[in-house]
């Protein structure tokens, strides 16, 4: 199980440079790939993940091989192997080129191939990964709501109008000035993967004065410079908990290899309870396969904040959808959980 390619840089960019390494990211995942991209089959399992403690419970089946683990049970030897992006185009990009399996981003990349795919390749909602608020900072102290930027802010998030992020901003947009003006700051933001965009906020000095992240980056932001606060609150726009982060598949993958499927779902039933229950150990894995350095302390305070939920049944999605069709983003409406996600014990119930 190893990463195949992943983003993962340090200072601003200028819009030509975040193209071209787009572009190289795509290509090295595309090459790394290339040898097991023809079809899915049952026992293999290629997984895209992004950036950020929204993704512990895959670090967790990571760690503990709990995949390969429920593979047994059910009579397979699963070959795993996981791979970083930033971005929903990105990630749907390589689900639809069938370089990936399983895909991991935003509910609102989840709409937008769910809707794009709708007979066709049938992608939807394999299970959600948790319930995160997810903070939009900014470091500019005359910005105190998102009525407050101007033409000389610049908003980073994972990617500029259709990640979740952007998606949540845009959904804040249209209550505040009619959804008529949902797109009203979309030019204001750039696409910049959360831990350049969070360096951005902590040193300050550049165009970057706002970052709509996720745990636990929006955290070292809030403690690393003394002028980030928090302008907007994604359970404030979506009324209450919800899961903003999910894995989706193609409707062939699942019924071609159930076993394997199978096996995924369990295993990440298994890492929420884990990470419930062992919230320290949790923590470790995720400094460990991340290699990262964020403070110890302060991820087992994200870990344990009580608006964090660590689950796989899905929740508070369904309102985000219905706006994103309102406003033109997609065409088809969703109306209930089972438009968009497969049918699973663990995930019928949800919303």
């Amino acid at each position: 199980m190893t990463p195949t390619a992943f983003i993962s840089p340090r200072t601003p960019r200028s819009p030509l440079r975040r193209r071209l390494t787009g572009a190289l990211a795509w290509a090295m995942l595309a090459a790394g790939l290339a040898a097991s991209t023809a079809q899915a089959k049952e026992g293999q399992l290629r997984i895209a993940q992004q950036f950020g403690i929204v993704y512990l419970l895959l670090n967790v089946a990571q760690e503990q091989k709990l995949i390969e683990k429920h593979g047994k049970t059910q009579g397979v030897d699963i070959q795993v192997d996981f791979v970083k992006l930033s971005g929903g185009p990105a990630v749907n990009d390589a689900l639809l080129s069938g370089s990936i399996d399983i895909a991991g981003a935003g509910v609102g990349p989840l709409f937008t191939i769910w809707d794009r795919t709708k007979g066709r390749q049938n992608v939807k909602g394999v299970a959600s990964l948790g319930n995160f608020p997810y903070y939009l900072v900014s470091n500019n102290p005359a910005v105190k709501t998102i009525a407050d930027f101007t033409d000389k802010d610049r908003i980073a998030l994972p990617a500029v109008g259709v990640s979740v992020q952007s998606r949540i901003l845009q959904f804040a947009s249209a209550k505040l000035w009619g959804e008529a003006q949902f797109n009203k700051l979309d030019k204001l933001q750039v696409a910049i993967p959360h831990p350049e965009a969070t360096a951005a906020i902590i040193k300050g000095g550049t165009e970057i004065t706002g970052h709509f992240g996720n745990p636990p980056f929006q955290e070292q932001e809030l403690a690393g410079n003394p002028q980030a606060h928090i302008v907007l609150n994604s359970y404030d726009v979506q009324g209450g908990p919800a899961s903003s982060t999910v894995l989706y598949a193609t409707e062939k993958f699942k019924n071609d290899s159930p076993k394997t499927y199978r096996a995924f779902v369990d295993a990440l039933d298994e890492a929420a309870r884990f990470v419930a229950a062992q919230p320290e150990q949790a923590a470790d894995i995720y400094l460990k396969v991340n290699h990262s350095n964020v403070d110890r302390k302060l991820l087992l305070q994200v870990i344990r904040n009580p608006q964090v939920q660590f689950k796989v049944q899905p929740q508070n999605t369904l309102a985000l959808g219905q706006f994103m069709q309102r406003v033109g983003a997609i065409k088809a409406t969703p109306t209930q959980i089972s438009d968009y996600f497969f049918d699973d014990p663990r995930v019928a119930g949800g919303n």
